[in-house]
């Protein structure tokens, strides 16, 4: 320093100022390590030390090391907090870290505008603030962040145009503004930017043209315009871009022909979907030049003319999916012969001819959609061979012959639907054992149903209806313990019906009518517990009609056309149900409202009436000596074995309780029942003097079930004992004993959804009013807020997270309020590792509400239990039940055939409450419903995420279609390699 220090002296003044200057700006640039620190305790104490925050203390180690912390060269450069539930306005501090060049607070809960103090971020080239509650515009000024290479600022409130400064930031490489409520234009200034890779603006409202200046974007490699309002034609420009990859067009109102340029060189082109548009004219011949195309969408257009032979040489085509359009002629024979094809879907179109032979030529063809259409011939031999088909639906065309052998045993195939054709033989000894749907209705098929129809273990739905099959209903039917539909009806079946029905504890609807069936009906059909559609007419059954029918909540049921006798049982004597017996001849009723003879009228009950007293008086002699004899025999065997049935109770609570368990065991009668369910019995009981009463649940003393029953009851102890949530029903405690279990659950006075919207009959211990009152919309959207939230505490904060399995409108409950509760754990699954599928070994829940991948793979993650609750939504906002729809579809198939036809969607909502005033809430509700039943689970959204989404719907700023987060169609843009694209969103594969 004494060397140094005279030298330094004798220096020109100017030169002494300019190393000042110099040293002064290299300390702005970096700030100290200590300074640094400083700022981002600052940050943990506006953030009010949140937990997940606590690692961030300095005497631990370096603020370098922190995850949420990325350093470069000793200084901060890089800061992300994602997903860590931030509720406070953006830090406006955040660029005293002078070196920041990266921010990343996705998936928060940011509340205000776009925060301009990051105009203080010099270095910032990476911004991500999606999925967040900001609202307001973009700033005009938002140029000034110059060096931006990345722009994320998706799934917020943000409105009004997008800026004309973003179109100046020309160092962006990637521009993503979906899922907000932009309008307005999309300028031709677009093409400054010409570094542009990743454009990302679907799901707003954008109007106008896509400007040809698009074609000057060389470096562009995905483009996802859909969800828009877009209009006009296709820029031929986009297919001039070598680095295109992805192109997602669809859901616009893009009109006109598809333009090919005179030199295609999009060739890195992979997806291609412009589908749900209003496109005319003939498929170009020269998309058949993109060679690396992979998935290839044009469906719900108004295309005509042929399908090109050209596509059919794409040597990398995976998913084709041309349905509902205008296309004729005959389908190219080459298809699946250069490819390696999985999914091909043509339906809906005015085709002719046969199906290619060589479709599964690489063995990889899953799925194959050719319904209504105008296709005949034989079907291909080699379909038989295709080992990974697993939905085959051709119903509606004029195919012919025999089906190929091996197609029926195929080992894979879950769906195999071929109505409405001329298919001819009879059916094989053995079927596929994954087979979910079989449905051959209006067809020539005869002979018997074979016995060996049962080693189909996994069906669902059976439906072959209307065809020629003879003999009788074979027992071995009873065999299938998930099936939820038979269709037999119109046939030439015989003899009685199988003597072990009571096997078919989920089923749901039984149609056998216009056959030659004969005998009594059985009593075991009263004992089914979820049957509902019950349709015997037109047969020849005889003898009375079981009391036990009088159990069933039929909402459809016909015995007409029989020769049934006796008495109507006293549950069906109202008008609901004034068809459902005419042309018995032998039937009558006490009251005249069905229409029938009057079992006792005129003199007729004057001269019977001493007699039935009589026998009324010696049968109440008999059956008091028989109840005496009996209890006789039972305190007899009691004393003997000095212990009784269940006279050792062990009562664990979970909560504070006000009663014991004999307050609880006295009140199991008959009397306060209130529900039956595939586990057991329900009871209303009143535990003191208050009135006060608890819902009690008590399994079915079945031994053959025991081991079945017990885990059921388990897992749902194991899940409701540590959850305490307003939305979930709370378990106050449970009572084991020597045969049977108690769960003891709080009451709630309002019962369940299912019976508010389906007027479902209840029992003695319900309030009439809930059969005949309308449940408002409001109180609709209360509900399905309450349940969403319920059903998001398990998902995601649970540990280990609760995937419900058997999420229903019958097991949402509601307290005097009409706050949800979600109920009924008895089919409940802990994954002890979020995020990791797992296996059960057979499907549980209802029909109309299963997932697909749930009832063709038994795979279960809580995708499952958000599919079973956009089945809830439809049913608030149509009021139709789960089951609604044709022979062979469900209330959400319906509905998303409804939307895809272009119909509107304020035509299916429920009547009795569409009110203006609700018309955009309940549209937004339905929407959501449909984005939760989407085919792929990975296209659904979280539970979390439907929550803030019905926030929006019910909040004062009302989303319509083109506002609703589109999770369904981020998922695949999000993630590189996952191949799940929207291709399937039709439910067609």
């Amino acid at each position: 320093m004494t060397k140094i220090t005279p030298l330094f002296t004798k220096m020109p003044l100017h030169f002494h100022l300019s190393l000042l200057l110099l040293l002064n700006h290299a300390q702005s640039q970096t700030l100290p390590h200590d300074q640094e620190q400083a700022v981002l305790l600052k940050l943990k104490r506006y953030l009010e030390n949140p937990p997940f925050l606590s690692h961030w203390n300095p005497s631990n180690s370096s603020h370098c090391s922190w995850p949420e912390i990325t350093c470069t060269k000793g200084s901060i450069t890089a800061l992300a907090m994602v997903n860590t539930n931030i509720t406070k306005p953006f830090p406006p501090f955040i660029c005293d870290l002078q070196n920041l060049s990266k921010i990343d607070f996705q998936m928060n809960h940011l509340p205000g505008e776009f925060p301009k103090s990051l105009y203080n971020c010099s270095k910032l080239e990476y911004l991500d603030l999606s999925q967040n509650w900001f609202v307001g515009k973009i700033p005009d000024d938002i140029d000034r962040l110059s060096n931006l290479r990345f722009l994320i600022l998706g799934a917020n409130n943000f409105s009004g145009d997008i800026p004309a400064s973003i179109w100046l930031l020309k160092e962006l490489r990637s521009l993503q503004l979906f899922d907000c409520q932009f309008n307005g234009t999309l300028p031709a200034e677009i093409g400054n930017l010409t570094n542009l890779e990743i454009l990302y603006i679907f799901n707003n409202n954008l109007i106008g043209e896509i400007p040809e200046t698009i074609g000057d974007m060389l470096a562009l490699e995905e483009v996802a315009l859909y969800g828009n309002q877009l209009s006009g034609e296709i820029p031929s420009g986009f297919f001039t871009l070598k680095n295109l990859r992805l192109l997602f067009l669809y859901r616009n109102r893009l009109s006109g022909e598809i333009r090919m340029p005179a030199v295609v060189e999009a060739l890195n082109l992979t997806i291609l979907d412009l589908s749900q548009n209003l496109l005319t004219g003939n498929i170009p011949e020269d998309l058949g030049k993109l060679k690396n195309v992979t998935g290839f969408a044009l469906q719900m257009n108004q295309l005509s003319g042929p399908i090109p032979e050209s596509l059919a040489r794409l040597p990398a085509l995976v998913d084709f999916v041309v349905f509902s359009n205008k296309l004729s002629g005959t389908l190219p024979l080459d298809f699946g012969l250069y490819s390696r094809l999985e999914t091909f879907q043509v339906a809906s179109n005015s085709l002719t001819g046969r199906l290619p032979a060589n479709l599964c030529y690489q063995g990889k063809l899953v799925g194959l959609t050719a319904y209504d259409n105008k296709l005949s011939g034989e079907l291909p031999e080699s379909l038989g061979n295709c080992a990974s088909l697993r939905a085959l639906r051709i119903s509606n065309n004029e195919f012919s012959g025999n089906i190929p052998s091996l197609l029926w045993t195929s080992l894979n195939l879950t769906m195999f639907e071929i109505n409405e054709n001329k298919f001819t033989g009879e059916l094989p000894q053995r079927l596929s054992t994954n087979l979910s749907l079989l449905s051959i209705s209006h067809n020539q098929f005869s002979g018997r149903i074979p016995a060996g129809v049962s080693s189909s273990t996994n069906v669902v739905v059976f439906n072959a209806s209307k065809n020629l099959f003879d003999g009788s209903i074979p027992q071995e039917l009873t065999a299938l313990p998930k099936l939820t539909k038979l269709l037999l009806d119109q046939n030439h079946l015989k003899g009685p019906l199988p003597s072990d029905i009571i096997s078919w504890k989920s089923l749901v609807t039984l149609n056998l009518s216009q056959n030659q069936l004969s005998g009594q009906i059985p009593d075991e059909i009263g004992r089914l517990p979820v049957l509902s559609e019950l349709d015997l007419s037109q047969n020849e059954f005889s003898g009375q009609i079981p009391s036990e029918l009088g159990r069933l909540r039929a909402t459809n049921l016909n015995l007409s056309s029989n020769q049934l006798t006796g008495r109507i049982p006293s549950e069906f004597e109202n008008l609901v149900y004034g068809s459902s017996f005419l042309n018995n001849s032998g039937l009558c009723a006490d009251t005249p409202v069905l229409n029938l003879t009057l079992c006792y009228s005129g003199s007729l009950r004057s001269t019977k009436r001493s007699s039935v007293s009589l026998v009324l008086i010696i049968s109440l002699v008999v059956v008091a000596s028989a109840f005496l004899c009996l209890l006789f025999l039972v305190i007899r065997a009691h004393k003997k074995r000095n212990k009784g049935f269940d006279t050792t109770w062990k009562l664990t609570s979970f909560q504070k309780l006000g009663f014991t368990e004999s307050n609880i065991l006295s009140g199991l009668t008959d009397r306060n029942i209130i529900g039956r369910g595939g586990y057991g019995t329900v009871y209303r009981v009143q535990i003191n003097h208050q009135g006060d009463f608890v819902a009690v649940k008590k399994t079915w003393n079945n031994r053959k079930l025991e081991h079945k029953l017990e885990k059921a009851f388990l897992a749902e102890v194991e899940a409701l004992s540590s959850i305490r949530h307003n939305n979930i029903v709370k378990l106050l405690c449970c009572i084991s004993g020597e045969s049977s279990w108690l769960l003891v659950y709080e009451y709630l006075e309002n019962h369940s959804l299912d019976r508010w919207l389906h007027k479902k009959n209840g029992s003695s211990a319900m309030s009439g009013s809930v059969q005949h009152a309308v449940l408002d919309w409001p109180k609709r959207l209360q509900i399905a807020l309450g349940a969403a939230h319920g059903l998001s505490y398990m998902h995601h904060d649970c540990v280990p997270l609760i995937v419900h399995r058997d999420v229903k409108s019958s097991n949402i409950l509601l307290d005097s309020e009409f706050n949800a509760k979600i109920a009924d754990f008895g089919l409940a699954k802990l994954l002890i590792n979020p995020g990791e599928l797992a296996t059960m070994s057979a499907v549980a829940g209802s029909f109309g509400y299963i997932a697909p991948e749930y009832a063709q793979t038994t795979r279960v993650n809580e995708k499952i239990d958000v599919y079973s609750f956009g089945v809830v939504l439809l049913e608030l906002t149509t009021g139709k039940e789960a089951n609604y729809g044709d022979e062979y579809s469900s209330l959400a198939e319906w509905a998303w055939r409804h939307v895809q036809v272009g119909s509107s969607v304020e035509d299916v909502l429920d009547e009795e409450i569409k009110e203006p005033c609700y018309l955009e809430e309940m549209c937004c509700v339905f929407k959501l419903g449909l984005m939760c039943t989407a085919t792929l689970p990975a296209s659904r959204p979280s539970m979390k995420e439907v929550v803030q989404m019905l926030l929006r719907c019910s909040g004062p700023l009302v989303y319509g279609e083109k506002n609703l987060r589109g999770y369904y169609d981020v998922a695949p843009l999000l993630k590189d390699s996952n191949r799940e694209s929207r291709l399937d969103i039709d439910n067609d594969s």
